[in-house]
């Protein structure tokens, strides 16, 4: 032996118990299980935009939960550019959202405050652009934009205070 080794400075890890070993218990073998408790983003069960709506066409809503406080943190505003403005011919609306927000908490939302179930939601990522200012250098905040498609015929009052 080295030095500085000494046998009581090895610890011994506890053994895990899988489903084939037997265990005894009070004179008793026994078959024991793998209990491993997942975590709790795996139990949260991810909804598809399919999963959204029920079968009468209506969006589900949380019966504990009230959305109308979220919607507005969820939609920070609406993006009224040119490019926004030729999509609405299509029944498209552009829509600046919060950072960490999903479709299905966007689909919620428009629902909540516009009262339009739309049939689809894409979302991009756009990173901040990097600009100077003399010898100051900086970066523009980065953002999430959300492209809300409707049912033709359906629309949302956007450019009212515009």
């Amino acid at each position: 032996m080295g030095l500085f080794t000494n046998k009581s400075d090895k610890k011994t890890s506890p053994k895990k118990i899988s489903k084939n070993d037997n265990v005894v218990k009070d004179g008793k073998k026994a078959q024991t299980e793998d209990k491993i408790v997942p975590k709790a983003e795996e139990v949260k069960k991810e909804e598809s935009m399919k999963e959204l709506y029920d079968t009468t066409g209506k969006i589900k809503k949380d019966k504990g939960k009230k959305i109308s406080g979220q919607a507005y943190r969820v939609l920070t505003k609406p993006m009224v550019t040119e490019k926004a403005t030729n999509l609405g011919a299509l029944n498209q609306y552009v829509f600046m959202i919060d950072n960490k927000a999903n479709k299905i908490e966007v689909a919620k939302a428009i629902f909540e405050i516009y009262g339009v179930k739309p049939i689809n939601v894409n979302i991009i990522k756009v990173k901040g652009k990097k600009v100077n200012r003399g010898r100051i250098s900086g970066k523009r905040k980065d953002f999430k934009k959300a492209i809300v498609t409707l049912k033709k015929g359906e629309t949302i009052s956007v450019y009212e205070g515009v």
